[in-house]
């Protein structure tokens, strides 16, 4: 292993939307060890001013930037945007972490959440390439299952999410404070960014529907759980649904382990893994009193599943934009600069 360089070159493409913005604050947060900055975006938020550390830096025009002798990329712009511009990135040599859905199933790019699989990044090399950032409702279920899958197996998952607007970015939160008003004055509320009216509502419908009868987003569950974990034989079954709360998501699991595993065997193994706090009954677990603003994975409602006698149930919240996105992010580039 070759001695940490002292400061990297780091590039965020993306750097004015929701998670961007939380990317730069944990940049700083985390003391990452940069020596130079870039933040990037469209054509249309060039010349703006983001800031870090307490600095206003300008935001350059992404489609502009020449990424020969860059580091590090945190990309979240956009599928469209990752697929133009992330190989572009990384031929030129810089390492790319990508928040979006657009590499996560190419066999070529490692799909990674650090405490759950970070050694497939033991081969990656120095010379730049893509890293792909799972979904972020992935990415909370699996820090909690991953554990329980080490220990027992687990067979079979039945996954029922409630997602925060913020996983749809600026547009949908602010649709939800727009809707909320109307509604306090009998207004009808207008749709735009979301498909249904999203304040005092559920929408049980989250990205597109498939052939199938499953959405987009309830198929990336599915097959990114299968990838991270490295197993074809689990069955990931899920329904994402969104609701009407600005950060934080929501999961109810349900999981079927292949050995038989006590509960509290289950409590300990989750007490131990990296990144989860488990939150003890009668403590009421939310995503707003736990999760927003935090690090962490809450577990809470930990139990034996009435309907199966190698079932367990409990209830998971993060917060989406931090660990379901700009915190996976930077953690992998942290991974990769102790590696090295």
């Amino acid at each position: 292993m070759s001695e940490a360089k002292q400061g990297y070159r780091v590039a965020v493409a993306g750097a004015t939307g929701a998670v961007g913005q939380v990317m730069l604050e944990l940049l700083a947060e985390r003391e990452f060890p940069i020596s130079e900055l870039a933040v990037l975006a469209s054509s249309r938020s060039a010349g703006k001013q983001v800031q870090f550390k307490g600095k206003s830096v300008t935001v350059q025009d992404l489609s502009e930037f020449d990424f020969s002798g860059w580091d590090y990329a945190l990309f979240s712009a956009g599928g469209s945007v990752s697929a133009e511009h992330a190989p572009r990135a990384a031929k030129a040599g810089c390492t790319v972490i990508d928040n979006t859905s657009h590499f996560r199933l190419d066999p070529d790019v490692p799909l990674v959440v650090p405490e759950v699989n970070a050694e497939v990044l033991d081969d990656f090399g120095t010379d730049g390439g893509i890293i792909a950032n799972p979904n972020c409702s992935t990415i909370q279920m699996l820090l909690a299952v991953a554990p329980i899958h080490r220990a027992a197996g687990v067979a079979r998952i039945n996954v029922a999410t409630y997602q925060s607007v913020s996983g749809a970015g600026h547009s949908a939160m602010e649709e939800l404070a727009q809707q909320s008003k109307d509604r306090f004055n009998f207004i009808d509320p207008e749709v735009k960014a979301l498909n249904a009216p999203i304040a005092f509502n559920v929408i049980p419908m989250i990205d597109k529907l498939q052939d199938n009868g499953y959405t987009k987003e309830e198929m990336k569950m599915h097959n990114e759980t299968r990838r991270i974990l490295d197993s074809e034989e689990i069955a990931v079954n899920a329904t994402a649904v969104r609701v009407p709360v600005f950060f934080g998501h929501g999961e109810a699991v349900h999981l079927e382990t292949v050995k038989p595993l006590e509960v509290d065997e289950a409590r300990e193994l989750l007490r131990n893994a990296p990144g989860v706090k488990v939150i003890d009954e009668p403590e009421i677990l939310t995503p707003l009193t736990h999760a927003s603003g935090h690090d962490e994975t809450f577990v809470s409602r930990i139990r034996r599943d009435l309907s199966h006698p190698q079932g367990l149930d409990f209830w998971v919240v993060a917060d989406n934009v931090r660990k379901g996105a700009a915190l996976n992010a930077i953690q992998i580039a942290e991974y990769l600069i102790g590696r090295r």
